[in-house]
């Protein structure tokens, strides 16, 4: 597959997992500092390893959410937790399914705040409905 239709494919996919409003807000952020950065996540991230064929995108989901919560990557957790409730179809109780699973290899610390984070998220868009 060519670079050109990797990022194509990869543009694709971000837009699914994430949603429009991010990847426009994404691409509107773009600088001349950050372009390059923001081509190779389109094009490898995205276009090649969540476009794999082993796992389904809803398994990519739990994976994600899970391993950002272990690194203390919350900016990362809180637009996958809000990308998987609006556009992967997850509700608040995968969410909390998710999170007490990471609580036993994370820790309660991290579950704590991982807690506050996803309940943030999931308020805001309850009171958005």
């Amino acid at each position: 597959m060519d670079e050109k239709t990797r990022h194509e494919r990869g543009l694709t996919q971000r837009r699914k997992v994430l949603g429009d409003a991010h990847v426009e807000r994404s691409a509107a952020a773009r600088t001349d500092f950050n372009s390059e950065f923001q081509d190779i996540i389109t094009r490898y991230a995205w276009g090649e390893i969540w476009t794999r064929p082993h796992y389904d995108q809803r398994t990519r989901r739990i994976l994600v959410i899970g391993t950002t919560m272990a690194l203390d990557k919350w900016e990362e957790f809180r637009l996958h937790v809000r990308a998987a409730l609006t556009e992967g179809g997850f509700s608040s109780d995968d969410i909390k399914e998710i999170i007490l699973q990471q609580m036993i290899y994370c820790g309660v610390p991290a579950a704590n705040h991982a807690f506050r984070e996803a309940g943030e998220i999931i308020a805001e868009l309850k009171k958005a409905c």
